[in-house]
C-alpha cells in the first residue's frame, strides 16, 4: 500500500516512520510512505501558500493554486490516481468499518490541512473525500495522516506478526465490539487474579468467556454513550 502525505510539515512524519511495524514494513516493502511538501508548489519567492480570507476573520486560508497543482502533479507520478482523502474535522468520522474499506485502494493521497483550513475551491474541483478522526480540532492534518496510516497498514497482509490480531482487535468482526479483557505474567499482582477460565486450556470455554465479556464490555462503555 502506498501513501502520499501532501503537508505544510514534511519534517513532522521521520521519526514516526522510522518507529515498530511500519518502519519494518516500509524495510520489507510492503508500505510505501512519499512525503509532499505542498510549498513546492507556491510560485512567489516567500514560498507562501496562504492568505487572508475573504470577508474578514481570524486566521489564514490556504490557498487553491499551490494546493490543486500539488494534488494533480503527485496524482500522475503514479500508475493510476490514489485515493484523494481530505483530512478536515469537517469530514465523515474515521471507524474501523471505514478504514476496512480504505484499505482496499492500493494507493491514498493524505491532504493535511493548517490554520483554517482550505479554500473552498480546493473540494469544489478536486473532490475530495473527508474524513474527520475525531470531534475535536488538531492543529493541522498530519496527526490525522498518521492516525490513518496507523489504522491501515494493520490491514496490509504481511504487517503484523499475527493476522488473527487485526480480526479480534475492537470494532473489527461483524458485530464491531469491544475487545476483551486481556492477562499476562504473573498469575496474580497486588490481589488481582487472572480470570482462572484463561487458565484451563478448554479453548472452546475461553472463546465463550471472551465473547460474553466483549459483548458487555461494548454494552458498559459504548451503548451508554
Amino acid at each position: 500500500m502506498r501513501f502520499d502525505v501532501l503537508t505544510l510539515f514534511p519534517d513532522m512524519f521521520p521519526g514516526y516512520l522510522g518507529q515498530s511495524l511500519l518502519k519494518l514494513a516500509i524495510e520489507r516493502g510492503l508500505v510505501e510512505v512519499d512525503l509532499v511538501n505542498i510549498r513546492d508548489w507556491s510560485t512567489d519567492k516567500h514560498k507562501s501558500v496562504d492568505d487572508r480570507p475573504f470577508g474578514g476573520g481570524p486566521g489564514m486560508v490556504l490557498r487553491v493554486e499551490p494546493t490543486v497543482a500539488c494534488v494533480e502533479e503527485v496524482q500522475r507520478r503514479g500508475e493510476q490516481p490514489g485515493h484523494l482523502v481530505l483530512l478536515t474535522p469537517q469530514g465523515r468520522r474515521l471507524t474501523q468499518e471505514t478504514v476496512e474499506k480504505l484499505a482496499g485502494h492500493q494507493r491514498l493521497v493524505l491532504l493535511c490541512g493548517r490554520y483554517e483550513g482550505f479554500d473552498e475551491r480546493v473540494r469544489d474541483i478536486l473532490h475530495p473525500d473527508e474524513i474527520s478522526v475525531g470531534d475535536f480540532v488538531l492543529n493541522g492534518g498530519e496527526v490525522a495522516a498518521m492516525v490513518m496510516i496507523d489504522t491501515l497498514i494493520r490491514l496490509v497482509p504481511g504487517v503484523l506478526g499475527d493476522e488473527e490480531s487485526a480480526r479480534q482487535d475492537s470494532f473489527s468482526g461483524p458485530n464491531r465490539h469491544l475487545e476483551f479483557a486481556q492477562y499476562t505474567r504473573p498469575r496474580e499482582y497486588r490481589g488481582h487474579q487472572v480470570p482462572e477460565i484463561l487458565l484451563s486450556g478448554d479453548h472452546a470455554q475461553i472463546a465463550a468467556w471472551r465473547q460474553q465479556q466483549s459483548e458487555l464490555r461494548t454494552r458498559a462503555r459504548r451503548e451508554a454513550d
